[in-house]
């Protein structure tokens, strides 16, 4: 079992930057990748960036250039750096990571969303 706990969110004027952080508890070791999904008011949840272990980082197009992903193994922390944000990037932002249970199916833990409000 995997905890995720994030922080960070919070209201940010258009062009400004904001760090989203992802903490990391349990069996960490065993994780296959590690991202962040968005959900904005009255739509699906969307993914934003995903890093898989070993393997490049792929983003979103609408957030290609101006997020980045990174991550402090030490830490047991995931970020999410945001850098030149629009009013659209508004949304409750998700981290998320993925292991295989012992019949080697994925599974999917997600922490609890924080708020990222950008106003124009």
């Amino acid at each position: 079992q995997v905890q995720l706990v994030e922080s960070g969110g919070g209201l940010v004027q258009a062009g400004g930057s904001l760090r989203l952080s992802c903490a990391a508890s349990g069996s960490i070791f065993s994780l296959k990748a590690m991202g962040w999904y968005r959900q904005a008011p009255g739509k699906q949840r969307e993914l934003v960036g995903t890093m898989p272990s070993g393997g490049s980082t792929n983003y979103a197009d609408s957030v290609k250039d101006r997020f980045t992903i990174s991550r402090d193994n030490a830490k047991n922390t995931v970020y999410l750096q945001m850098n030149n944000l629009k009013a659209e990037d508004t949304a409750v932002y998700y981290c998320y990571a993925v292991d295989y249970n012992e019949r080697m199916y994925p599974r999917t833990y997600w922490g609890q969303g924080t708020q990222v409000t950008v106003s124009s």
